[in-house]
């Protein structure tokens, strides 16, 4: 009956209506990633460079995406009053997708002065709708997908979505090699625009499972449940720290490497291609781990392996910048990878079905505005040392950052993730 093997997935005729929901996961995926990592990342830095932004403007959009997560408290009450989760999910859903593509036409239609100002808009509407759309998509893989096979599914789905991730980093930054400037990002967008379409019509294919609605009907005792639960805030407020910490340098990692290190777009995208290639081989490693072990022990051995990324970023001191990257950015793939399938894993299968919208909505406001903030701040010390020796600013304030984690690590972390 559990049975996932890719073969099983993508086998059409043999399919249950339990099977049917996994492969609807696995084939939204596709278009999703596309997108996703043509519009993020090494991409989006080098836009936004393009498109003239500073340290301080890029800290504030790397921070919009997780400041958004706060709208999903309301989402996630007045969901309770939907009789249908799949058309709203769908609409939020591509909301998103198509107002973040959109970013393409800004500089063929505004002044130049007015880029940054109308990307900031159309990025922080896109992302409402990726926070309130996403928080219904992580309580629908809850009820699609059985408890008994979450950690090993959700493991293969990203382990093969991370090689699509690199073959598209890869055919990405082949375009702006060949085509530097306005001309790729044109290309880009093209192609980004084109998966959007196909990515919203994919959301379509999603069933609408049977909604288990909360107890409570009043938004106040509904936000009470999670912020009662011990069990679950504590890990939560640990979690809100260590994503405004690691959020104040690793944002900039790609800015760095552009614009300090003056590296080429084919030269970060080697970079970011192990990174992804790193991340991917980690996703299978720890999805069969979680089968073994809880999410907040596993959660807790990925947290040394991101402090060990920007401590790595030391070695440029006395060693070639390109090999130091690669060890720090496969650190980076391996710890970041797990992290994200394990908070994933933790907050659709260590909460109470029936509230767990809303337990999603508190875990995501709660770090999200961790993660808003950390990149502001990181922006603002960019700025501040923008005049100190190059060191400081390439790998200086990643080191200090990397000490401050280590000490989360060793203290409470030890104590809180067992």
């Amino acid at each position: 009956m559990f049975d996932i093997s890719l073969h099983r997935l993508l086998n059409y005729k043999q399919m249950t209506p339990s099977r049917k929901s996994l492969w609807v996961l696995m084939v939204e995926g596709i278009p999703a990633t596309i997108v996703q990592t043509l519009l993020g990342g090494q991409f989006l830095s080098g836009y936004l460079l393009y498109l003239g932004a500073t340290s301080t403007q890029m800290g504030l959009i790397f921070a919009i995406p997780t400041l958004t997560n706060v709208a999903q408290l309301f989402m996630a009450f007045f969901s309770q009053r939907l009789k249908n989760r799949k058309w709203p999910f769908v609409f939020l859903a591509s909301v998103h997708r198509i107002l973040w593509s959109l970013t393409g036409f800004i500089p063929f239609v505004f002044d130049k002065a007015m880029w940054i100002p109308v990307f900031i808009l159309l990025y922080t509407v896109a992302f409402i709708g990726n926070a309130t759309g996403g928080m219904m998509w992580t309580a629908l893989c809850g009820d699609m997908v059985h408890p008994r096979i979450q950690g090993r599914f959700f493991g293969i789905r990203n382990t093969f979505l991370n090689i699509l991730t690199t073959l598209s980093l890869f055919f990405g930054a082949a375009i702006l090699q060949d085509h530097p400037g306005e001309a790729g990002f044109r290309l880009l967008f093209i192609i980004i625009g084109i998966f959007a379409v196909i990515n919203c019509f994919a959301f379509t294919l999603y069933p609408n499972p049977h909604f288990e609605r909360s107890v409570e009907s009043k938004f106040l005792p509904m936000v009470l449940r999670p912020l009662r639960d011990s069990a679950f805030m504590k890990p939560t407020i640990f979690l809100t720290v260590w994503s405004f910490m690691q959020s104040i340098v690793i944002p900039f990692f790609t800015t760095i490497m552009l614009k300090q290190l003056e590296m080429s777009q084919g030269q970060v995208s080697i970079v970011t291609i192990v990174q992804t290639i790193a991340m991917t081989c980690s996703f299978y490693i720890w999805g069969n781990l979680n089968a073994k072990y809880s999410n907040k022990q596993l959660l807790f051995w990925t947290l040394p392996l991101i402090t060990l990324s920007c401590l790595t970023w030391g070695l440029i001191s006395f060693m070639p910048a390109l090999p130091v990257l690669l060890m720090a950015l496969a650190c980076y793939g391996i710890g970041i990878g797990g992290f994200n399938q394990l908070v994933f894993n933790f907050t659709i299968g260590d909460t109470p079905k029936s509230e767990r919208p809303m337990f999603i909505a508190v875990y995501s406001a709660m770090t999200g505005i961790g993660a808003f903030v950390g990149p502001i701040v990181g922006g603002r010390i960019y700025d501040a040392i923008a005049d100190s020796p190059k060191w400081m600013q390439i790998y200086g304030l990643n080191l200090v950052m990397g000490v401050v984690l280590t000490l989360l690590v060793v203290f409470p972390a030890r104590k809180i993730l067992k």
